[in-house]
């Protein structure tokens, strides 16, 4: 490990233990004012509960959401469903690029979460499928593409200044001036536990242990391709959720974006 990642190693310790004790706040968590703008990110590996928690922390501050990850696996989706997975096998991207650009991807901000369009189609239910799931990391490689997703992202941060963004480069890419960053983790075989419980839900029966490969082998990817890679941003906040449930990693994240940013009203008694 060199100097520099031994710092942020330090660092990111630092304001884990620090985290702990957000909870013997005497502040009261109100929703963020309309009129004070607030960029949060949350980054993190597949199976940290990365989209759950940024919905709820979105819910709970009154602020947009955005997930990001959506839109990748809507890229995917597009690429399985129009023959284009043997331009992604041979590295040929050209088609790839321009048929995504072509289905407009965007948001239905009136639902909950909000839907992602593909050519003023709703693609929620296909994304999730296990096609998606299984070639969207490699989809997640190309360089182009991802150019042109940060693009969509920063003009949805222009147009929803008040958001909860959640993927994997979102405060080191998208989003490296933003407010509040966060970096969730858990072990390996909790993500892959967490992963089959959330398809058995949707009745898909996977074995943990083959999960588990799955999921090592997307941390490969996502962490070593050269355009965007997982990473946790300098100035983050390290959350390992592995024992910690949803609600209590929420409630920290509220408090300490709230101490951050400052908006809520404090009990001075």
């Amino acid at each position: 490990m060199d100097t520099a990642e031994q710092e942020r190693t330090a660092g990111a310790r630092d304001e884990e233990i620090r985290l702990d004790t957000l909870g013997s706040s005497t502040l009261t968590i109100e929703p963020v004012p309309a009129d004070t703008p607030v960029i949060i990110t949350i980054d993190g590996p597949a199976g940290t509960g990365k989209s759950t928690v940024a919905r709820m922390l979105a819910s709970r501050l009154g602020l947009d959401f955005l997930d990001t990850g959506a839109m990748y696996r809507a890229a995917t989706a597009i690429v399985i469903d129009h023959g284009l997975r043997g331009d992604l096998e041979a590295g040929v991207y050209g088609r790839i690029l321009e048929k995504v650009i072509d289905a407009d991807l965007h948001f239905d901000w009136q639902a909950d979460p909000p839907a992602i369009l593909a050519w003023l189609k709703p693609l929620n239910e296909r994304i999730r499928q296990r096609d998606v799931t299984g070639l969207v990391s490699k989809l997640s490689t190309i360089g182009t593409l991802r150019k042109h997703m940060v693009q969509k992202q920063r003009i949805i941060g222009h147009q929803h200044p008040r958001l909860v963004t959640e993927g994997r480069d979102q405060g080191s890419v998208a989003f490296p001036d933003a407010e509040v960053k966060f970096y969730l983790d858990a072990e390996p075989r909790v993500r892959a536990h967490r992963r089959a419980l959330q398809l058995g839900e949707s009745g898909v029966v996977v074995d943990e242990q083959t999960m588990l490969g799955e999921i090592l082998e997307r941390d490969r990817i996502d962490s070593t391709r050269s355009d965007g890679p997982l990473v946790c941003p300098a100035d983050a906040i390290v959350i390992d959720t592995s024992d910690l449930t949803i609600e209590e990693v929420v409630e920290a994240m509220a408090v300490h974006a709230e101490q951050r940013v400052g908006w809520s009203s404090r009990d001075d008694s």
